[in-house]
């Protein structure tokens, strides 16, 4: 199994497993810069957010750590990366905002979260955002009123998120549709300095995880810390090929 570290790091929510139309960026972040109401540390603890101060230095250094993993893998190229969970309330909403974080604490970079969890959204829930103009399914259904009006702020500075919008069962069909896939590599190229990060449904009991790992440069794997066994995680790992998987982070709360 590919990890992401020889060794594994207490981090209090987290235990890492450590593995191993072109628009310019500084067009893309000066805009990004420009929006206001940036969370303080004390509000970003109570959304269980990482931030810069010493409190949370061992979470955000974990955080670091895999970001680190991803930039040496993909070399000078901004990328795509799927982020599931083993099973159900293993964490992967949690290590998947706070890994888009990461990458938005470089000034150099931009973040994008899309929430692919369409039976149990919860990332606009987790950052306080109310999605009036409709998520990612309303736009795939009706992509005339723009890919913008459904990127909201997040107030973590760089970073912003697309959220599922309507809830759907058969999620399978927007996700293997030529539109998804033209999304996503529309968001990618437009500008160089922005990395995309889609937080999708647990790998156990549903076939999306391995249909958006398709649309994905790598796959972060999230086991729930005493939670799932070897036996479950080697089983989740089969789904994705071995090429894009980047390790398997323990999580330790849901």
């Amino acid at each position: 199994m590919n990890k992401m570290a020889a060794d594994n790091i207490e981090l209090g929510d987290v235990v890492a497993s450590r593995h191993g139309d072109h628009v310019t960026p500084g067009h893309s972040i000066a805009r990004m810069r420009e929006e206001g109401g940036a969370l303080a540390p004390i509000d970003c603890e109570r959304k269980r957010l990482i931030h810069r101060e010493e409190s949370v230095r061992q979470q955000s250094d974990a955080f670091r750590g895999i970001r680190t993993r991803l930039l040496e893998m993909a070399g000078e190229n901004n990328f795509v990366t799927l982020v599931v969970a083993v099973s159900p309330r293993s964490g992967g909403s949690f290590v998947a905002r706070n890994l888009a974080t990461a990458f938005a604490f470089d000034e150099s970079k931009t973040s994008l979260l899309i929430d692919c969890n369409l039976r149990y959204p919860n990332q606009h829930k987790a950052f306080g955002v109310e999605p009036q103009t409709g998520g990612l399914i309303d736009f795939l259904e009706h992509p005339s009123r723009g890919i913008a009006s459904i990127m909201y702020p997040t107030g973590v500075p760089r970073l912003r998120l697309i959220p599922s919008g309507r809830s759907r069962e058969n999620s399978s069909e927007y996700f293997s549709s030529f539109r998804m896939r033209a999304v996503l590599d529309s968001l990618r190229c437009r500008y160089s300095d922005r990395y995309l990060f889609l937080d999708g449904p647990p790998v156990k009991g549903s076939p999306d995880a391995r249909i958006l790992s398709d649309l994905a440069d790598f796959v972060v794997l999230v086991a729930g810390y005493g939670r799932d066994t070897p036996a479950s995680i080697s089983q989740a790992v089969a789904n994705f090929d071995p090429a894009k998987l980047a390790g398997v982070v323990f999580n330790q709360s849901p």
